[in-house]
């Protein structure tokens, strides 16, 4: 990886896109630390020395802006909405028929497609904004914070509606630096953007464990989280590069006096094929009941049910609760996202088919057998790595601290693999090394 970034920054135009990249990072750190107007700096200090890191419920949120939305700067929403909006895109595009034909339309379809996700990233932001604001004003963002109330000492609608679009704003602002990285800059920029929001969280939280621990100073704590977070990256690395390669060989055709075909490639299926989306998921709709019992008034037995089960994250219900999830949305996703009927008419099309296997219905039913069966492992893999901050809790009771919960660690190294193949790739087509070796 190393040398592949040296190489990079002896290349002229490559060195240029990665300054570039560099560049916006910077701008986008800087934008993560501005308060929003409105906001009382010193309380919103105060509440944050006194509570922990992770803040339950906005855990999530905060994890996706790199601690700007406890801050409650102008980028406290982060990339966020923009994530939430590519999903919900990406999920209609099976339901709703004009999208499915946008898609199948190339490029100007996806540049379609790509507006509408904006127009959708812009409301989703102000209907965020404005859950935000509204529980800033009552004291409920920071628990258990005697200043809480103080936060937004100004509580008049211009406040709130001036509140509310600055962090629009700040939003529509990310989206744009993210598209600048993709367009002029080393690509995947909205990704990079949330590589960037999670690393940015991770030396305070180590550090935040070394000054709780009672070993050797802390440095006995210390070590161990390090050591577990390199055990962790290890085996992500591992089952993210590991895939089922199906055979598919390509019949000879004769078109003229030219012959085509007769070559034989692969179908790459990943184990772990719904990436982070899963879990995403899972922790968006565990937080909707917790969110929900926060703001009702009294105190009903559903209520206090939901207290106590599903807002710990050590609870066995919430464990069983989010594992199952997790399974149910990595098939969900998977069947959304992988259509066997579709590939295998493509297959037949061109020509192709499975050795051992008849072109058309018997592919399809073949590819569907094959998806589901590393489809279990491969979600079982994401409850297993999404319970980390819990198992962390049991073991050192760090989890409030825990720096490399299942969701960052995997959009960390999933960000960084797909960054490193992408230098790599350019450095091959202006210097061939690939081809000459």
């Amino acid at each position: 990886m190393f040398v592949a970034f040296a190489h990079a920054f002896k290349t002229p135009d490559l060195r240029k896109k990665l300054l570039f990249t560099l560049g916006i990072i910077v701008v986008y750190r800087i934008g993560t630390h501005v308060p929003l107007p409105g906001v009382n700096y010193r309380a919103v200090q105060q509440c944050l020395d006194q509570s922990s890191s992770s803040q339950g419920l906005f855990g999530l949120v905060n994890l996706f802006s790199g601690g700007a939305l406890l801050q409650i700067t102008i980028f406290a929403l982060g990339i966020l909405p923009y994530i939430t909006a590519s999903i919900i895109l990406q999920l209609l595009t099976v339901v709703i028929p004009r999208l499915e034909a946008l898609k199948k339309e190339g490029q100007a379809g996806t540049t379609k497609i790509t507006q509408y996700t904006r127009y959708l990233t812009v409301a989703l932001a102000v209907l965020q904004g404005t859950g935000l604001v509204a529980t800033a004003r009552n004291g409920s963002l920071f628990q258990n914070c005697p200043v809480a109330g103080q936060v937004v000492p100004d509580r008049s609608i211009f406040t709130t509606v001036t509140m509310v679009i600055t962090m629009t704003a700040g939003t529509a602002a990310v989206m744009w630096l993210g598209e600048l990285i993709t367009d002029r800059g080393i690509g995947n920029g909205m990704s990079i953007l949330m590589f960037i929001s999670i690393a940015a969280t991770t030396p305070a939280a180590l550090w935040a464990i070394k000054k709780q621990g009672s070993l050797a100073g802390g440095w006995i704590e210390f070590s161990g989280v390090v050591l577990v977070a390199l055990a962790l990256v290890g085996l992500v690395v591992f089952v993210e590069q590991a895939q089922r390669r199906i055979p598919v060989q390509y019949a000879k055709r004769m078109i003229g006096r030219r012959s085509y075909g007769g070559t034989s490639t692969y179908i790459p299926l990943k184990l772990n094929q719904a990436g982070v989306i899963p879990v995403i998921f899972a922790s968006s709709l565990l937080y909707v009941p917790s969110l929900v019992a926060q703001f009702s008034p009294g105190d009903s037995g559903w209520k206090t049910w939901i207290t106590q089960n599903l807002s710990k994250s050590d609870h066995p219900v919430y464990i069983l609760a989010y594992s199952t999830l997790i399974v149910f949305f990595a098939f969900f996703y998977v069947a959304i996202t992988f259509n066997p009927d579709e590939v295998a008419g493509n297959m037949k099309q061109y020509g192709g088919f499975i050795p051992g296997i008849r072109a058309g219905r018997p592919t399809a039913e073949y590819l569907g057998y094959v998806l589901n069966r590393i489809t279990w492992p491969g979600s079982l893999y994401l409850g297993l790595i999404a319970l980390v901050p819990t198992i962390a809790l049991a073991v050192t009771g760090a989890s409030q601290n825990f720096p490399f919960g299942g969701t960052s660690i995997l959009i960390i190294v999933g960000v960084g693999l797909e960054t490193v193949r992408q230098i790599e790739s350019q450095l091959q087509q202006r210097h061939y090394e690939g081809f000459l070796r």
